[in-house]
């Protein structure tokens, strides 16, 4: 008996025809993929690796106590005023830092690495260990130079920083917990941050990339293997990486870093103005394109300012062609310009772009080269509370400042007993009856005040 099987479709035959072929090309795939080397940052790493070192700090501190201060009863009764003692604590520390010049050994760190230091010393990746001597520091930007002598050394290009875009790839390389030569990478979080520490200079680059303690100093850099910042923070609660880490960019390291190696020590121009960031309401007023920029609240007498003609009402918008973005970009442009310097100004005054020349003048450490008025952030409806505001005498129009209550709403925002308000969001008011209904549903106002024969603004919001 014969037996017969039913006829295959043409349907079934091309399926198994397909089946068949896409097997083959998987196989050839597969063998493709393990010969094919996968993409790496190793060549790059092992390029610039030898010019990041490890540095370890020995000093002492003196401290003031008072072997007292702990008991409940002198605290109570005496108010601590017994002499107080000096002692010598010994302090340790350990950063990281980058060779930036091999032939003369210049190395760039943050100074808090090496403040308080005795003695630092460097350790390479070859494990050399070199004596290092400070070249100059600069607390205002939390950079120093030291140099070692040695021969062999390896340093890392720098880069530019302000081409770097948000979304960038970086890598952060540093002694993170005494772990020499740790490498993370990440992105570019964001540029232009600040208020990390208010006394600093300070347009951080922000990461992702894992900085932890022991990475000061260290190096961030790009693809190119170039350097493009120094890290030099991080938030934490907990003292670790948790996704959020500063570094200084290369650009304001390079201007700090020719100072303290030319100088032993940074000089920083002064413009002589106080000036607050633009809100939207302060752009409203103005009639700004947008909320960059920094108002100028005040000019300081016979400073680069006024003798350049800037006045009070100026937004300044630009330095050297170099955007400012708020107050505090205005601050480090203007800081990282040496007394001397002229410094081309560019700023809308009723609503025309200008630009004046400023030869600026010396800061000292108390003095900073632009300084924001106090932002409290209060309603207008408590912009006189604890002032006595009325109307001025009759040959004098606007609101006279009678009394100013210490530590009240009104003196926090900077009004001072004698003060005549002039104007109130650029209009003129001769007395309380013309002032009223610009206060009224305002979320903030900008006050224009005589004091001393001067004008300045003040800004309540």
């Amino acid at each position: 008996m014969t037996q017969s099987f039913p006829r295959q479709s043409p349907l079934f035959a091309s399926r198994a025809t397909f089946l068949l072929c896409a097997l083959v090309a998987a196989g050839t795939a597969s063998a493709q993929f393990a010969t094919r080397e996968m993409p790496s940052l190793a060549p790059m790493i092992e390029k610039i690796s030898p010019a990041v070192v490890n540095i370890s700090v020995s000093g002492s501190v003196t401290e003031t106590s008072n072997p007292l201060a702990n008991d409940e009863f002198f605290r109570r009764f005496f108010d601590f005023q017994a002499p107080q003692e000096q002692r010598k604590r010994e302090v340790e520390a350990a950063g990281s830092g980058v060779i930036v010049d091999a032939a003369k050994g210049y190395i760039l760190t943050n100074h808090h690495v090496i403040e308080n230091a005795e003695k630092i010393t460097v350790t390479l990746l070859d494990n050399r260990s070199l004596s290092a001597k400070i070249i100059g520091s600069d607390k205002g930007s939390d950079l120093a130079v030291l140099k070692v002598e040695a021969t062999g050394l390896t340093s890392l290009p720098l880069g530019d920083s302000s081409k770097l875009r948000v979304g960038d790839y970086v890598v952060a390389i540093g002694n993170p917990f005494g772990f020499s030569h740790t490498v993370t990478s990440g992105i570019v979080s964001a540029l232009g941050r600040s208020g990390i520490n208010r006394d600093a200079y300070e347009d951080f680059i922000q990461t992702d990339a894992s900085i932890n303690p022991g990475n000061s100093g260290g190096a961030l850099a790009n693809l190119n293997g170039e350097l493009v910042g120094i890290n030099s923070a991080i938030i934490s609660r907990s003292g670790g990486n948790i996704g959020i880490g500063f570094a200084i960019p290369v650009n304001m390291a390079r201007s700090i870093m020719e100072q303290l190696i030319s100088f032993g020590s940074v000089s920083r121009g002064l413009l002589g103005v106080s000036i607050n960031d633009v809100s939207p309401e302060v752009a409203a007023t103005y009639k700004l394109h947008d909320n960059s920029g920094a108002l100028v609240m005040a000019v300081s007498p016979d400073s680069s300012a006024e003798r350049a003609g800037i006045r009070i009402d100026d937004v300044i918008v630009s330095v050297n062609g170099i955007h400012v973005r708020d107050s505090g970009s205005l601050r480090n442009a203007i800081g990282l310009l040496r007394p001397g310097d002229q410094a081309k100004i560019g700023l809308v005054r009723d609503g025309k772009e200008i630009a004046l020349m400023a030869t600026l003048g010396a800061s000292t450490a108390a003095t900073a080269a632009a300084e924001p008025e106090p932002d409290k952030n209060k309603g207008p409806e408590e912009l006189f509370e604890g002032a006595e505001v009325v109307d001025a005498p009759a040959a004098t129009p606007g609101l006279l400042v009678r009394r100013v209550d210490p530590g009240s709403p009104a003196a926090d925002r900077g009004l001072r007993p004698g003060d005549i308000i002039t104007k109130i969001n650029r209009v003129r008011v001769k007395n309380m009856a013309d002032a009223k209904p610009l206060l009224r549903d305002a979320r903030s106002v900008i006050l224009e005040v005589q004091r001393g024969g001067r004008n300045q603004l003040i800004l309540m919001r």
